[in-house]
């Protein structure tokens, strides 16, 4: 599952944004003239010519990221004339199907879902990609990344924000006084897992809650495992349904996912056993290790929005990432990860010229300076990423050497991905067994 889970809006932060930026910029209808053939609009001479026009993006993305959104293309609006609506829904995988089969479309989404996209592309309702975003997306993404939003041969929709969800958060200072060393390999984390234990904290803690989106964190487990023990090869024939879901290669990985997940040893230090997984909120499932109260959490880059305000997130702060280590060194440092693709269900000119842009280097590096993002944009200087678990992030996916692959549950048919996959993980979690599940999610791939 894709990102856009935040914490709690910083309303004094976003209201002196605001103001700020009406003091930058100026007001009303002269914001564009006077902004207009000065030097910091060159970079958007392109995308003139909408003056006025009103383009309406709908996404996942709330609270203090929609926030961070708003003012990151600020720049673009004031120096073009379009205005950018954007409207964020915690239930966004659900309620976009519902908008967009009522014939109540956004102009633009922020699809983190393959499957899901092409299940537009199919009904006929996303429209293609036109010429300038499809140059400006070949320009700045390589083309594994272009594959994910590529239906029979047509792009249907243009990279944005991306994330790497092989990580493990811990407190750098916990570990330290502890005497507790990052683990590199599988073993040296599952005997971590058990010494942590034996001191009488639970080693691990997670939160798989999410509203309809409930299961969404513990099916990334079983893909960065799958990944881990199966490869690339046997991942992709799993997410293409070239192999059955409940092929014994998928079943083995699962009750690897399982010899930490469902450990009472090992779960869940700061809200309770196993099945208070499955209630505790992926915002919250993390935050224990602020109080000692839990040693690791599995979770993507994206969860740096998450910890409580005024926590360092830095390799000598409050919380930092190591990589979720790899099981069989033969099959390399595999990385799991996700990320967003701008899909159009209109194609009117202004449309196109900000899905044009969203794609650009300009734009990645505007979002980037802002904070807490991370893209897979060739063009985006790492040096203006500020955070450092987002520059591990950033560094990682612009290596031609990693081993990608997209987060599986996006890459199937909605129904399964979105559906079948998400609950069949929450019934796992609390106590249904692996091959019942497993057997249930095949049954539902038509």
């Amino acid at each position: 599952m894709a990102f856009a889970r935040s914490r709690q809006t910083l309303a004094v932060a976003g209201v002196l944004g605001l103001a700020l930026g009406v003091a930058a910029c100026g007001t009303g209808d002269d914001k564009k003239s006077d902004k207009a053939g000065s030097a910091e609009c060159a970079a958007y001479e392109k995308y003139e010519g909408h003056d006025g026009k009103k383009v309406t993006i709908y996404s996942s993305i709330r609270e203090i990221e929609a926030d961070r959104l708003n003012e990151s293309w600020k720049q673009f609006e004031d120096c073009t004339g379009i205005e950018i609506d954007h409207e964020g829904n915690a239930e966004f995988e659900a309620q976009l199907p519902v908008r967009v089969d009522g014939g109540n479309a956004p102009d633009l989404a922020f699809i983190p879902q393959p499957g899901l996209l092409k299940r537009f592309v199919d009904s006929g309702k996303l429209k293609p990609v036109g010429a300038d975003t499809k140059a400006m997306a070949e320009q700045n993404y390589s083309p594994d990344w272009l594959k994910y939003s590529t239906v029979n041969g047509q792009l249907y929709g243009a990279p944005l924000g991306s994330n790497v969800k092989s990580f493990v958060w811990y407190s750098p200072k916990t570990f330290a006084d502890k005497g507790w060393t990052v683990p590199t390999t599988w073993d040296d984390l599952i005997k971590l897992s058990d010494q942590i234990a034996a001191s009488g904290t639970k080693p691990w803690c997670a939160g798989i809650e999410s509203g309809d989106a409930t299961g969404w964190p513990a099916t990334d487990w079983i893909e960065d495992v799958l990944l881990r023990t199966g490869g690339p090869e046997v991942y992709d024939k799993w997410t293409t349904h070239q192999i059955p879901f409940n092929d014994p290669q998928v079943a083995d990985a699962l009750n690897r996912a399982g010899t930490i997940l469902k450990n009472e040893k090992y779960m869940n230090g700061g809200f309770g056993g196993v099945k208070s997984i499955s209630t505790t909120a992926f915002q919250e499932g993390g935050t224990p290790i602020t109080t000692g109260k839990c040693a690791m959490h599995r979770q993507a880059s994206f969860y740096a929005n998450q910890w409580p305000e005024g926590t360092k997130v830095a390799e000598d702060g409050d919380v930092f990432a190591f990589y979720f280590p790899a099981i069989d060194p033969a099959k390399g440092k595999p990385v799991l990860g996700g990320g967003e693709f701008v899909g159009a269900f209109a194609d009117r000119p202004e449309v196109q010229a900000v899905q044009t842009y969203l794609a650009s280097g300009e734009y990645a590096n505007s979002r980037a300076k802002i904070g807490d993002w991370v893209s897979a944009n060739k063009k985006l200087d790492i040096n203006n990423v500020p955070n450092p678990v987002d520059k591990l992030s950033v560094g990682i996916l612009q290596d031609e050497k990693t081993v990608f692959r997209f987060d599986g549950s996006d890459l199937m048919p909605a129904a399964v991905g979105a559906g079948t996959f998400w609950k069949g993980m929450v019934a796992w979690i609390n106590g249904k067994d692996t091959n019942s599940v497993l057997n249930d999610i095949e049954g539902s791939w038509k």
